[in-house]
């Protein structure tokens, strides 16, 4: 510890934060830098409030469709909280953006940038990651309605396949990697049992948590290929809807 300690304080000439001389900054800059794009690109969609909808396709920014009279806002705003919640507390999350946005520290190695009076989360407002067990509820029930939405565009009006239905089908797939494969649905499969091989029950527990271990295992690439899956997902049925993009049909 005391090796690791004084290699954190070291400083380097140019940095004045770290010894390191490999590209260690690289990793926290195309995190932000995504995390930026996505944030700014959602934000924007999420208050366009146009070209969301076309026959049985809806954008997954949008669905479910819940237009109230005494909300004057984008149907989004109803929505969105949900997803983004789970994903701003998501234990992986957190990591990649306290790096890359609070530099705490950047990387390992390097020391935290500015004052070091970071709390961990024991106060506000990092205090309210510990609601991520109770967003996983709120994002199975929104990837539920993102599948149903992926059949519904299948079946209306009449069975067919289309390229926009694809899209939506590997979105729904991405985004169960990602959400079946969290911590908190991890805990829940099998986390708090001390013997799996108690009864029958407790065995089937052990599968599952088996098969949701070997999701978490790549957390990281399911939070990715699914953010980037649900925002290509909503820019490409907004191009659909706004006759720019074709959406031919296979069959």
């Amino acid at each position: 510890m005391n090796e690791t300690k004084a290699a954190t304080e070291t400083t380097h000439p140019h940095t004045g934060m770290t010894t390191r001389h490999d590209a260690w900054w690289l990793a926290p800059l195309m995190v932000a830098t995504g995390f930026t794009i996505f944030i700014v690109y959602a934000t924007y969609r999420a208050f366009e409030n146009n070209y969301y909808e076309i026959g049985a396709i809806i954008s997954p920014f949008y669905s479910p469709k819940i237009v109230l009279d005494w909300f004057p806002f984008s149907p989004a705003l109803l929505i969105l909280w949900m997803p983004a919640g789970f994903r701003a507390t998501c234990y992986y999350y957190r990591k990649a953006y306290y790096r890359a946005y609070f530099l705490t520290p950047p990387a390992c190695g390097v020391k935290i940038y500015g004052t070091n009076s970071y709390t961990g989360e024991r106060a506000f407002p990092f205090v309210l990651q510990n609601l991520h067990r109770y967003f996983f509820y709120l994002a199975v029930l929104v990837l539920t309605i993102l599948w149903y939405d992926a059949f519904k565009a299948l079946i209306e009006p009449t069975f067919h396949l289309d390229l926009v239905t694809v899209i939506m089908f590997i979105n729904c797939f991405l985004l169960s990697g990602y959400t079946f494969g969290c911590h908190a649905y991890r805990h829940l499969a099998g986390g708090g049992l001390n013997c799996f091989s108690k009864d029958e029950s407790t065995k089937r527990r052990l599968k599952v948590w088996e098969f949701v271990t070997k999701l978490n295992e790549h957390h990281m690439g399911w939070a990715w290929f699914s953010l980037f899956s649900v925002g290509f997902t909503d820019f490409y049925i907004r191009q659909v809807c706004a006759n720019v993009f074709p959406n031919p049909t296979f069959f």
